[in-house]
């Protein structure tokens, strides 16, 4: 290949005509040849000699019946390590920097890891992150071993085989992949470092788990081309809900990792008898069960990423969204049995093209199942077992923008009893005022048992509309860019939705699919006040009082959760305050000079621990 005709940055343009072999892939299938160990093998290790550690073995891949099967040899490498972003240029940034890190500049790595790339046989593709005149042109150069990386970078972001690539193309960012720094520098940590610089962004990944870099690290792109531009690539799930009396209400559902942005797009999983086992009391072990003769139709949007784009907004006061993904990343460590979800199961065993499973027990020639999660010890299944999904194999997938009707938010919580008080104690849903909505954004607590990050299981934030682990600029930037939706677009309800305890009761993804069939079912009619009540806890905005789904009506214990026996006030109370202490300290990141005014308001107002009328006022409810 001619390199010069590509508008390659220097760079890369020197480490490819330095290379002994580069595989410029065109398609999918090329890269699952060459995930494979090539086109008649079947298995093949991702290995590299690393200096101090001898052959180190990164994972294992085989060919199976629906696509390719990765598995990582390193638990740690199974899951996403949610502090492994490093700024490396000096641009403005909130996020740790190189220098500070490894008291050395970034260039000298950098160096090295173009001198170790060009001795490498590499594969190299381009793709374009998010969408033409919405995104980012771009580049990936990876050592062609670690086929499978690649392979799931393409299936995620899309391929565009040289020859088809329109004249306007023009890549402004690069992807590095150099894994054996992960061990010689990093001390086996995951590690992404981004580079910025005018026109052009780099990312130097090192590491093979997917997740920082060919997910969230392309993300970090498309956030930082939005901080410069002004608008947002939201992360969040959307849905347009169909009733059984074909009203149609489209729901964006954002959250921190685990907040059950997947679980949005899926059917609630049903007993054999076809009832929703909804509620389960850890303490006497009673069982509620919900018989919903037919459930919403579901056309899916998006999974994870969705760009809010000016270009696609009419200014009729909604809020207009469009995928910014190829494909979905999708975790299904909740499927843990045949015949949990029929559809995904069906949809990921005979799909009509192939698919990349990770931590899926699974060997060559067979056929991968999404319940068959790899062991991290024995007796411990992988709590993050992923399958990545191209979005043309979903059935009524939306591909052009949608208006959104309602935005919700989704928080995993603990369980909250008398003997053990904690922040478990939003009901089924909530209704937010837009500003308190806005302040959930911004501190979006990760919650309990996060299934897809390293963690230690403790309250955490995971920031500016739950993005902020990918973001390399100003946390203020983003707040702002936050705010400017919430204070434009009005035309819309806010919901806040627990997953996996409800109090005393294990509840799942129960409430936000319960959330999903009820609101759609009600449309655009307004509460009346004997539906709602003022949350004990202002924070949690208005509680439903009243819940009936098709002539069955949900507890009131479960929608108001100092109503439950097992809970009481007190515990309430002491959950409450657990909650707004952690506010008050995530929010502390916010009180900048830059922040729009509003927002400051916003904030005042809940350090002042004002009332739901303070917050309607800052910015009146639709």
């Amino acid at each position: 290949m001619n390199w010069q005709n590509y508008k390659l940055p220097v760079e890369a343009l020197r480490l490819l005509e330095s290379a002994p072999k580069v595989t410029f892939a065109e398609n999918v299938e090329q890269l699952i040849d060459l995930a494979c160990g090539g086109p008649g093998s079947d298995s093949f290790e991702v290995a590299y000699d690393v200096p101090g550690h001898g052959r180190v073995i990164e994972a294992k891949v085989v060919r199976v019946r629906n696509g390719v099967s990765a598995n990582y040899t390193d638990p740690y490498m199974r899951r996403r390590d949610p502090d492994c972003l490093i700024v490396g240029d000096d641009w403005p940034s909130d996020k740790p920097r190189f220098r500070d890190l490894y008291h050395t500049e970034f260039g000298v790595l950098r160096q090295q890891t173009f001198d170790w790339l060009s001795k490498q046989e590499l594969a190299c593709f381009f793709f374009t992150a998010g969408r033409p005149e919405m995104g980012i042109d771009a580049l990936a150069i990876v050592p062609a071993n670690a086929g499978f990386f690649a392979l799931g970078l393409a299936m995620l972001q899309g391929i565009i085989a040289p020859q088809d690539l329109p004249e306007t193309f023009d890549p402004k960012a690069v992807i590095y992949t150099a894994p054996v720094f992960r061990m010689m520098y990093f001390g086996g940590r995951q590690s992404v470092v981004h580079n910025r610089a005018e026109g052009l962004y780099e990312m130097f990944s090192y590491n093979l788990y997917p997740g920082p870099s060919a997910k969230k690290g392309v993300f970090g792109m498309l956030l930082d081309l939005g901080e410069r531009e002004g608008w947002v690539t939201a992360h969040c799930s959307a849905v347009q809900v169909v009733t059984p009396y074909d009203n149609q209400v489209t729901i964006m559902h954002e959250g921190a990792s685990g907040g059950g942005k997947s679980e949005m797009l899926e059917q609630a999983h049903r007993k054999d008898d076809g009832r929703w086992a909804f509620a389960e009391n850890i303490i006497t072990g009673e069982e509620r069960h919900l018989q919903l003769p037919r459930s919403c139709d579901l056309h899916p949007i998006a999974d994870d990423m969705a760009l809010c784009h000016p270009s696609l907004q009419d200014g009729n006061g909604k809020l207009y969204l469009v995928d910014a993904e190829k494909a979905w990343f999708l975790r299904v460590n909740h499927i843990n049995t045949y015949g949990t979800d029929p559809y995904l199961e069906r949809l990921t065993a005979l799909p009509k093209s192939p698919l990349l499973f990770l931590n899926i027990d699974a060997v060559a020639g067979s056929r991968a199942l999404i319940w068959e999660h790899i062991e991290d010890q024995p007796g411990k299944p992988c709590p993050n077992p992923r399958v990545v999904v191209p979005r043309h194999i979903v059935s009524n997938i939306i591909n052009e923008p949608v208006a959104v009707d309602i935005r919700s938010f989704g928080v995993r919580t603990p369980p909250c009893t008398r003997e053990s008080p904690s922040y478990g104690i939003i009901g089924l849903f909530h209704l937010l005022p837009p500003a308190l909505a806005w302040l959930w954004r911004l501190v979006s607590p990760r919650g309990h048992d996060n299934p897809s990050i390293v963690d230690d299981n403790g309250m955490s934030s995971e920031g500016v509309g739950s993005y902020w682990p990918f973001v390399s600029g100003l946390r203020v930037n983003q707040a702002n860019a936050l705010l400017d939706q919430f204070n434009t677009f009005r035309r819309m309800r806010y919901i806040l939705c627990p997953n996996q305890y409800i109090g005393a009761w294990k509840v799942g993804f129960f409430p936000q699919w319960i959330a999903r069939e009820y609101l759609a079912r009600r449309g655009s009619s307004r509460f009346q006040p004997h539906h709602i009540r003022q949350a004990r806890s202002t924070l949690l905005g208005y509680a439903m009082h009243q819940c009936q789904m098709e002539g069955y009506q949900i507890p009131r214990w479960l929608l108001q959760v100092d109503t439950q026996p097992e809970v009481g006030e007190e515990a309430y109370d002491q959950g409450a305050k657990i909650l707004r202490e952690f506010f008050l300290l995530c929010l502390k990141d916010f009180e900048v000079d830059d922040l729009n005014p509003l927002g400051r308001d916003i904030i005042e107002c809940c350090k002042a621990d004002g009332s739901l009328e303070d917050y309607e006022k800052l910015i009146p409810m639709y």
